[in-house]
């Protein structure tokens, strides 16, 4: 361990060439580490260059640091970092203490006679190439340095990152003394930290994970969680917890079967606990014989959601301070699992009504090929773009490349009415122009109806007169809408946008040209006539519907569609399939942003062949 110290200012106080740094002032609490963590994410973010392990193990540095500076300084504390022309990543972190030494857990004597109290320095020893201490006149500075890239790898699989931070939030074991001196210095700060860690997670299966990390070994021998759905217990199989650790994992399958014997009882009321548990000692060799253990019932919005068991081997039990902290911990747990419950309802809910929006399969059309790229920016709820191609009889068929203005249960409600309607008025033989009539009286009916709905409500139950903005809101359609009529030698193309990215013609011998004209959106004015242009596609040729997502992407100031990005794009793809074409397309999308698309994105390439 390399403990020279580093300047936190380069020589003459300026910035050198190829640096890029920031900081800020902290107050000296519980909710400090977390701060920290959020201005360095950020701050990395911005940084070129810097890859998702350095990131990581940034993120764990600087919260270490932090950490271990609120819990034994107690003032206030700045954080600087900087990421070096090497690559390389320094943070500092300052208190206003210069007497406490930073504890370091790594062995060795110290100002201190017992080890750590709180997370020490484990993991910035073991993520930094160097690190040390700066002493100054009324100041200390703990400060780290992160090899480009991150630490390396240890060999084998990687654990799951949430895990391992866990995992590191409590030392390792004491008892009596250490106990109530740990609960003194750390208890705080490790709560302020779990809390951190558990709200980020939205999956209940690793919030249970990372609550036995969080209390074995540091508050208890053993323990484990229970999880209930709807009143039942859903664990390994039966009865059985759903996770269960202990600090010697050779007797956790042992103590995994004893478990299952004795599954919580129903709950008592919304009582939290903690409430006695019989105790496995059977399970746990010669030194577990005795020991006690307790029961605290995992309750979030007046719901029980599960049990959390904690045993500790010996006569002497767990202090008050020890139940009164794992009490607090398991509001936090629960409150974790539920939202956990919640966001996977959600996601649940929006696939179900995504899969709904879209077809099942797209059509099949003799002597055209089909290509088509459709990637929602939400991937757990529904898109405001849509897509169709279905056969509508008499030898036709008809697409659909849609854009409902807005997102989310809005959107979904306009293409749940707009899709069916679409293959509804095809099958009924309308044509094009008057499909896109109708689509739009039927959108500004059906807007007036909710408007009127909500009015009759607001006046029944007595509510304040209308205003602007009451009700639900006119929801906009852009479409491009067309049918295909296959025949010897090519396909007649017969198609109309509204309010819509208009569709390119790409032909073999790379030429690009607009196949319709701009008309009004969908839903906006009433009575709206719309008119559709037909063309010819001649075997090679091949057609390009999008949406905004792909004419609007945008790479700072500029849009992928700016000085007709889109033609030029489409023309060098002359000679490709429909596939390779569509598949083109979508990687000059993603790779002119930099970054993952900020809009839904869909196409949709027919090709004659």
């Amino acid at each position: 361990m390399d403990r020279a110290a580093i300047p936190t200012q380069r020589e003459g106080g300026g910035v050198h060439p190829g640096e890029t740094r920031g900081g800020a002032t902290l107050p000296g609490s519980a909710l400090a580490p977390g701060a920290a963590r959020a201005l360095v994410r950020a701050a990395l973010a911005e940084m070129p260059g810097v890859c998702a392990r350095l990131a990581d193990d940034a993120m764990a540095v600087v919260s270490e640091l932090v950490t271990n500076a609120v819990v034994h300084a107690g003032t206030d504390v700045h954080v600087e970092w900087r990421l070096e022309e090497t690559g390389a990543f320094v943070v500092e972190v300052r208190d206003r203490h210069p007497s406490r030494a930073p504890r370091d857990a790594t062995g060795g004597e110290g100002p201190y006679d017992t080890p750590e109290y709180g997370r020490g320095l484990r993991l910035v020893a073991t993520l930094a190439e160097s690190w040390g201490v700066t002493y100054r006149t009324g100041a200390k500075t703990v400060w780290a340095r992160l090899p480009p890239g991150g630490a390396d790898a240890p060999d084998g699989p990687a654990p799951e990152p949430a895990l391992g931070v866990a995992a590191d939030l409590a030392p390792q074991p004491h008892r009596a003394d250490g106990d109530r001196d740990w609960l003194g210095r750390g208890a705080l700060s490790f709560l302020a930290e779990a809390s951190d860690l558990l709200a980020g997670q939205l999956d209940e299966n690793l919030v249970a994970a990372l609550t036995g990390q969080l209390v074995v070994p540091r508050l208890a021998d053993w323990c484990a969680v229970w999880l209930v759905v709807a009143g039942t217990v859903r664990g390994g199989g039966g009865n059985g917890p759903s996770r269960v650790w202990h600090a010697s994992e050779s007797r956790i399958e042992e103590l995994t079967r004893a478990l299952e014997k004795e599954p919580p009882g129903p709950p008592d009321g919304l009582r939290s606990g903690p409430e006695p548990y019989p105790w496995p000692g059977h399970a746990l060799g010669p030194q577990g014989a005795d020991g006690t253990a307790l029961s605290y019932r995992l309750i979030a919005g007046g719901r029980p959601l599960g049990t959390l068991v904690i045993g500790r081997c010996g006569p002497a039990g767990f202090p008050d301070e020890i139940t009164g902290l794992v009490e607090d911990l398991g509001r936090r747990v629960a409150l974790a699992i539920g939202a956990a419950r919640q966001y996977a309802r959600q996601a649940t809910i929006s696939a179900v009504l995504q899969r709904g929006l879209l077809p099942g399969a797209v059509a099949e059309i003799p002597g055209v090929r089909s290509a088509l790229v459709y990637e929602p920016r939400d991937k757990g709820g529904p898109s405001g773009d849509f897509y169709d191609l279905f056969p509508a009889g008499d030898g036709r068929w008809c697409f659909a490349v849609g854009d409902v203005q807005g997102k989310g249960p809005e959107a979904a409600v306009v293409i749940g009415l707009a899709r069916p309607w679409l293959r509804l008025l095809a099958r009924e033989g309308y044509r094009v122009a008057d499909v896109l009539d109708r689509l739009n009286q039927l959108l500004l009916d059906d807007a007036t109806e909710a408007a009127d709905a909500a009015a009759r409500a607001l006046v029944a139950a007595g509510a304040r007169p209308l205003t602007a903005g009451d009700g639900p809101q006119t929801r906009f359609l852009s479409l491009l809408y067309g049918e295909l009529t296959p025949y010897d030698g090519g396909v007649r193309c017969t198609l109309a946008s509204a309010g819509h990215p208009l569709p390119l013609v790409l032909s073999p011998d790379g030429t690009v040209r607009t196949a319709a004209r701009p008309q009004t959106l969908l839903g906006v004015v009433e009575d709206e006539t719309y008119t559709s242009e037909t063309l010819e596609l001649r075997p090679g040729d091949s057609l390009l519907c999008v949406t905004d997502g792909v004419t609007e992407r945008r790479s700072g100031t500029r849009q992928f569609d700016d000085g007709d990005g889109l033609a030029r794009a489409l023309s060098g793809c002359a000679g490709l399939s429909a596939e390779l074409i569509a598949e083109r397309i979508r990687r000059l999308v993603h790779d002119f942003g930099g970054g993952l698309p900020e809009d839904d994105l869909a196409l949709l390439v027919l090709q004659a062949e």
